[in-house]
């Protein structure tokens, strides 16, 4: 491997030299996230104050969340994973609710200015261009606005096609690494999925513009449109459900409008099948946030069918996606982003898929939401609701007729007080 003179190579704790006291820090995140670098960032927690992260989902492990370290690093998070949601719920941590789709204003309008861009890139190429891999979404932007760029360049990030590529210019620091890039490993998929798959497969058209995210839910729909023809994909993420679609030549993108004949998306999680499958792969255009999540863009395509999932989602058909209560599990996102782009679409559907009832055996279905819980997505955005026990279509209905419309699909077990509750609450 080759690498242009101009670039500096350092070991990582030279290269995070560049971070000072009281700095504004990007971090790249999902599969892409800089691990090495973070952590080398991490071993200078005695000697620096009042450093903020901001990002969206990171992998591994984030130190700087936990103590010690969070006494000199606070989170500012986007969206919220697994390994910082402890810390976003105390007082040194931080949540943004703010769309996938306008995350780059922050940025670029200098709200929240960066000082220094953590990143994760391929090594470059002849030219001296490096990807930024699978993760573009609001990493490109970030890598445009930031006063300096630190990268960990490793031979296993996939050269993916788009608009994800950046000179070694560009980079102020590097370092070299080597290993696979954060894998996700799929859970056994339950007979509730299952049937939650079928049903929403049942609104699928031919020809439609897919959305989904990642999980059970998105490939149990994913595993019934083997029968299907001229689908295409525009989405802020994939996974491996759409592998076998895509190498039976079901998943074309022949009748999208934009970028026609290719998958659009901004960022990939999934196994290193999934990796190799988009390396080099001019099928799969890689864009940053501000294009795959803009509404303008999303309806100009047909009959985008829109696949989002929610944490409860009130009788009234008020969608909670990113609280339990109070407490701060994940993120806005991009659910607002397809679900108005869907709905807008000639022949779209936006569609909220979810269980009937939690691990624990709680109504999804509710009267109303918990005490403290977000509306990640208005009553009058809500169309398509499927649970394991059907389809209902908000979309035209009062409040009462949503109410019996819901009711109708929650677990049996809940349906007798949710009626009880419906019709207190609507003065019956």
């Amino acid at each position: 491997m080759s690498i242009p003179s101009t670039l500096n190579i350092t070991t990582a704790a030279d290269a995070v030299e560049l971070v000072k006291s009281g700095d504004r820090v990007f971090i790249q995140g999902t599969a892409m996230t800089p691990t090495e670098l973070v952590d080398a960032l991490c071993d200078r927690y005695q000697e620096l104050k009042n450093v903020e992260f901001i990002h969206i989902h990171t992998e591994g492990v984030a130190k700087y969340a936990e103590a010690p370290y969070n006494e000199s690093f606070q989170t500012n998070s986007c969206f919220v994973g697994g390994n910082v949601r402890k810390n976003v719920n105390s007082r040194s941590g931080g949540y943004i609710p703010v769309f996938l789709s306008e995350i780059h204003l922050l940025f670029r309008r200098n709200i929240l200015p960066l000082d220094v861009a953590l990143i994760q890139v391929s090594p470059p190429d002849k030219h001296g261009y490096c990807s930024l891999g699978t993760s573009v979404d609001i990493a490109l932007p970030a890598v445009q606005t930031a006063k300096k760029v630190i990268a960990q360049i490793n031979p296993q990030v996939p050269r993916t096609h788009g608009d994800g590529i950046i000179h070694v210019s560009e980079i102020d620091q590097a370092i070299m690494v080597d290993r696979p890039i954060m894998l996700h490993e799929e859970r056994p998929m339950t007979m509730v999925e299952k049937k939650i798959g079928y049903f929403v497969s049942s609104l699928i058209e031919n020809g439609a513009t897919l959305q989904m995210g990642i999980g059970n839910i998105p490939n149990a729909v994913l595993l019934n449109l083997n029968n299907h023809q001229r689908l295409g994909v525009h989405t802020e993420m994939f996974s491996d459900g759409l592998l076998p679609l895509i190498e039976r030549g079901i998943v074309t993108g022949e009748e999208k409008k934009i970028k026609t004949g290719k998958i659009v998306t901004c960022f990939a999680v999934g196994s290193q099948k999934l990796y190799d499958f988009v390396d080099d792969n001019p099928f799969v255009d890689f864009k940053e946030a501000a294009f795959t999540n803009d509404t303008a863009l999303i309806r100009a395509n047909p009959k985008v069918t829109a696949i989002n999932s929610a944490i409860e989602i009130d009788l009234t058909g008020q969608i909670c996606a990113d609280t339990i209560g109070k407490y701060q599990f994940s993120g806005v996102g991009g659910q607002m982003d397809f679900m108005r782009g869907a709905t807008l679409s000639e022949g779209g559907k936006a569609i909220i898929a979810m269980p009937s009832i939690t691990n624990k055996g709680i109504s999804k279905i509710t009267s109303f939401l918990q005490p403290g819980a977000g509306v990640t997505t208005t009553r009058a955005h809500v169309h398509h609701v499927v649970t394991e026990y059907g389809v209902v279509d908000l979309f035209g209905k009062n409040l009462l007729q949503r109410a019996k419309a819901l009711i109708s699909i929650a677990h049996p077990d809940h349906r007798e007080r949710l009626e009880k509750e419906a019709a207190e609450r609507f003065g019956l």
